[in-house]
């Protein structure tokens, strides 16, 4: 498995500015491998095998896998995902933010179900629970995470450089155990969208940054694109990983501050040309948003 995992690696930095770290052996069978990409996309060629495991964690970025069936999952900051490296071989990753940050744990099922940790002898997590309820038929799963699984993940980070190695263990200890007792609900699993509909998000997405003054409803651009306004904001969440308010706002704000530095621009103007009827609804906004008045921005930087 070592041999394989290095050759994939390799690979994988071809594509990426900064090189991911060594592959790290935690338990037979079990390897851990942290990654930053800063590219927009890459393309893996292994071989289709079906023993390993791959768990990816999205920590901070975003990363997008478009299916075989020409449908596209969405991996944002807290999401993991399961497959097997059948499922991934010669696949092509996008980065919409052009960066990336996350986890990756390989698995071979054969090497860890021979020489199992201690705490999970007898569990059949390597027989049945990791092939059978989460890989099934080389099926990949994504999920959305929780508390309980970011506090797993996070666990992986910011440890003292004499621990980090008995934390690695722990966890993957634990994120093991969580997979052994966690159930599929419709909350948790995230949602595939057809390639059609991801694109019209990014429409709609681009429509309302290039008309920042105006609002628009969700209801109104619902009927104007022919889309269910709940399909409109679960679409829009998983594509950008945010609600669009709270990712409109944001665009506004920093927009904003922009234009305080580099205008001769007013405050009502701006508040205007941002989107906001009314100065104090604006200032108000802008101090709850970077903590300091426009007024006091303009003048500090």
């Amino acid at each position: 498995m070592n041999d394989e995992l290095i050759r994939i690696q390799k690979d994988i930095e071809k594509f990426h500015h900064k090189a991911a770290n060594a592959v790290i052996p935690l338990y037979p069978g079990i390897e851990l491998c942290y990654l930053t990409f800063s590219t927009g996309s890459f393309s893996v060629q292994h071989k289709a095998l079906s023993h390993i495991i791959q768990i990816n964690y999205c920590k901070a970025g975003q990363m997008m896998w478009e299916m075989t069936n020409g449908n596209r999952i969405y991996l944002n900051p807290g999401d993991f995902s399961l497959h097997t490296m059948k499922a991934c071989t010669d696949s092509v990753l996008t980065f919409p933010n052009g960066t990336y940050q996350g986890l990756g744990i390989y698995i071979d099922l054969q090497e860890a179900s021979d020489t199992p940790p201690e705490l999970l002898k007898n569990l059949g997590v390597f027989e049945t629970i990791l092939p059978e309820k989460f890989c099934k038929d080389d099926n990949p799963v994504f999920l959305a995470g929780n508390e309980q699984t970011e506090s797993i993940f996070s666990a992986f980070y910011d440890q003292p450089e004499t621990l980090m190695l008995p934390f690695q263990k722990i966890k993957i200890l634990e994120l093991l155990l969580y997979l052994v007792k966690m159930e599929f609900t419709p909350q948790n699993k995230l949602a595939e969208y057809q390639s059609e509909l991801t694109e019209t998000i990014r429409k709609i997405h681009d429509q309302i940054l290039q008309h920042m003054e105006q609002r628009i409803t969700i209801e109104e651009l619902s009927r104007q694109y022919l889309i269910n306004p709940t399909t409109l904001k679960n679409a829009f969440k998983s594509v950008y990983g945010t609600s669009i308010a709270a990712h409109i706002k944001e665009h506004r704000m920093r927009q904003a501050a922009r234009m305080l530095i580099d205008s001769n621009m007013n405050i009502a103007e701006i508040a205007q040309a941002v989107g906001y009827d009314s100065q104090s609804k604006f200032t108000a906004a802008f101090k709850a948003y970077f903590k300091i008045l426009p007024r006091e921005y303009r003048k500090k930087l």
